[in-house]
Order: structure tokens, then sequence, then C-alpha cells
């Protein structure tokens, strides 16, 4: 399995200013922004055919399993031939997941969970906690930032507690709001709703987890968490988005980013958006005003063209990613560094295949999204000769 990076790579993120020639350097604005998925490369220390990727806005996480695992860092304040990023993989040897934010990494290891600052060089780390081992415990093993008995948030207080009748799953947090997945596949939200991000038709914020009543009587499989926008998949594929779409990171029509992309082509940019001419979109939109999108309080279905099953989904900040069943990327929502990987700096309020991968005869398995890039794993496509 192969990981491939793309958008935003001002801390050396996705690949190491210093290490590629002007050649090899692709995007715009030379190492800021890279609009076309270039392979990772790996750590020295951490050789291993299966990786995780985990990411924050200035960060990547690679775990390397297999063997004893360890974690290797890119990005802000990772630099390899310090003694801090030294000390950072030297902690994680034999962790077997990692969840990472601006402040704080956290380790899971088979006896223990450790959360550590980034922002200070310390010997110790700011939360840990003793685990009981799989075969002490009823259930399918937890995922960070999931924890027995809670969560570890992004910030302190570190550890937060859960109601054991949610009977967590999975979770994913953004900087001011959660969705949880439970074993039976409903969804609950809360935290900050000032844009609809929670799901409960309003823009109230929540201070204990509430369910998402628009999707009860519909398990769901999956879920994801964006700046201001959440994203789950049912068990069928289907793809449900709700929030802000200011950027089209919902898939749905954005009036903000039609004028925004009216203004480029205005100017002279260039303009990818849809076959349509400015024109097309100005009269359209003038005939459908209400068809523009900015806030979704309840969950949409989302169309993905042509139709497809999705399997896994990830957000950034503005922008959203999903892997089908067969192999496909498609990305969506806000493009100015290259997070879309259509080798162009260009937004979409529609899902776009990422046409790099097909093009390679590479399938997508795996997609994980930074706040601004993101980062998908890949595996050769089987070619079938017919007899």
């Amino acid at each position: 399995m192969r990981w491939f990076g793309f958008g935003f790579n001002a801390f050396g993120q996705i690949y190491d200013h210093d290490k590629l020639s002007k050649s090899e350097k692709i995007g715009t604005d030379e190492d800021v922004k890279v609009s076309s998925p270039l392979e990772l490369t790996t750590g020295t220390d951490c050789c291993s055919k299966s990786v995780r990727i985990k990411a924050s806005w200035s960060r990547r996480a690679s775990l390397h399993l297999g063997g004893e695992s360890c974690l290797c860092l890119a990005g802000f304040g990772a630099v390899t031939s310090t003694e801090s990023s030294g000390a950072l993989i030297k902690h994680s040897r034999g962790c077997t997941d990692v969840y990472i934010s601006e402040s704080y990494l956290t380790l899971a290891f088979p006896d223990r969970v450790e959360a550590w600052d980034l922002q200070k060089e310390e010997k110790t780390p700011s939360w840990s906690e003793e685990i009981r081992s799989q075969s002490e415990t009823s259930g399918p093993p937890l995922s960070l930032p999931l924890v027995s008995g809670g969560y570890i948030a992004m910030k302190p207080p570190l550890y937060r507690s859960l109601s054991p009748h949610l009977k967590a799953k999975s979770l994913a947090l953004s900087a001011a709001h959660a969705i949880l997945l439970t074993a039976s596949g409903a969804v609950f939200t809360w935290g900050l709703g000032s844009h609809g991000q929670l799901g409960h038709g309003g823009l109230t914020s929540e201070e204990e987890p509430r369910v998402v009543e628009a999707l009860w009587g519909m398990s769901m499989t999956s879920v994801a968490a964006g700046g201001w926008h959440s994203v789950c998949i049912s068990d069928g594929g289907d793809l449900y988005v709700w929030g802000w779409n200011e950027s089209g990171q919902l898939g749905l029509p954005s009036r903000g980013l039609r004028k925004a992309l009216q203004q480029q082509e205005s100017a002279g940019a260039s303009y990818q958006h849809t076959g349509k001419t400015t024109a097309d979109e100005q009269q359209e939109g003038e005939k459908n005003e209400e068809v523009f999108i900015s806030i979704q309080a309840f969950p949409a279905l989302l169309d993905v063209t042509p139709s497809c099953e999705v399997k896994t989904v990830s957000c950034g900040s503005r922008h959203t990613a999903a892997v089908t069943t067969s192999g496909n990327l498609y990305t969506w929502g806000w493009g100015d560094y290259g997070q879309l990987g259509h080798k162009n700096l260009v937004s979409s309020d529609e899902p776009l295949c990422v046409e790099f991968f097909k093009e390679k005869q590479m399938c997508v398995v795996d997609v994980v999204c930074g706040a601004w890039n993101t980062f998908a794993a890949v595996v050769k496509k089987e070619v079938k000769i017919k007899s």
C-alpha cells in the first residue's frame, strides 16, 4: 500500500522542501500548494508495509505497524535530526493507534493511552491512563480518540467521559463539535451548532450528545467531522451531509462559491468547475436562486455521479473526500491549496473524481484529510486477463 498527499504543504507535511529538486516540485506557489498527488516518503526509523495516516493543520503522523510499531511525524517542528522529534519517535515504540491535533499527540498502547503536549518538550506525557487488555473487555476494540469510558479531546481537560449507554463505536472531532457513531448505527452530535453542523435542524449548540433524529432508523457505518460540517455513510453506501456549505464542502450548490468562480472567470482565471459557461451559470442562478445552500441544518442525501457506493469519507476544514467501493476518490469543497487533487486550485461544490489515480491504474482504499490537505492510500489495480 502506498500513500499520496496533496494540498497545504507549508510545513513539509507532504514532502520536505529541501529534499526535492526544483524539477520535482509540483503545485503552485512553490512548496506551499501541492495540487497533484505526490507519493509520501517514510521515515528511516519506521519501515513497515502497513501504515496509517492521521493529520492536523500543520502536521502528519504516520503510524507504521507490524513488528515493533512506531510513529513518524512530518510537518511543523518535525525535524528528524532534532532531539525533540527523536523523543517522540522513541515514546511511540509499540503503539497501536494515534490521534493528532495541533496541540496534542495521543498514542494508544496495548496497556495504556498517553497524550503528549506538542508545544512542550516533555519527558512524561501530559495525561496517561492504563487500559485493560482486549481479552478482559467486551465488544470490539476502540479507536482513538475514543478510550475506555470516554474520549480524548483536542484541548484540556483532555479526558471527557461518555455515558456507557451510548455504546460508542467511533468518534469524529472538529475544533468545536463532535459526531459519534454507536454500535447500533445511530448518530449523536454535540458542541457548537452555529452553522448547522449538529444536524438537529437549528443553529443552537448542545452540551451533551443528542441523537440526530433525521437519521433515526437508518444504520450508519462511518462518521466524519469538518471545520463546520458533518458527514456520515449508511450501511448501503449512501452519503449524508449537513452543516456549512459556503465553500461547497457539502457537495451542494453554493452561491458564495459560484460568485467567487465567476469573479475569477471575469478576471481571466481558468474556470474548470463545470462544462457550463459563466453566463449559463449566472442565468441558471438567477432562475433558481433558492437552490443555493449556505447552511444545511438537517442531513441531506448527497448524490455522487455516476451512481456509486461510498465506503470511506474524511473531512478537512472546508473540503470533503470520499472513497467508493470501486476504488475511486472523489473530492469537493475548498480547493485553494490544491487539496482536491485536480491539478488546479479551483474549488468545487460537486463531487469530482480525482483522475490522477485512475490514469495511474491505482485503486484508492483509504483517505484522510488534514485541515487543508488530503492523503490517499492506494494499491495497484488488478488487471483481469480474458481467457
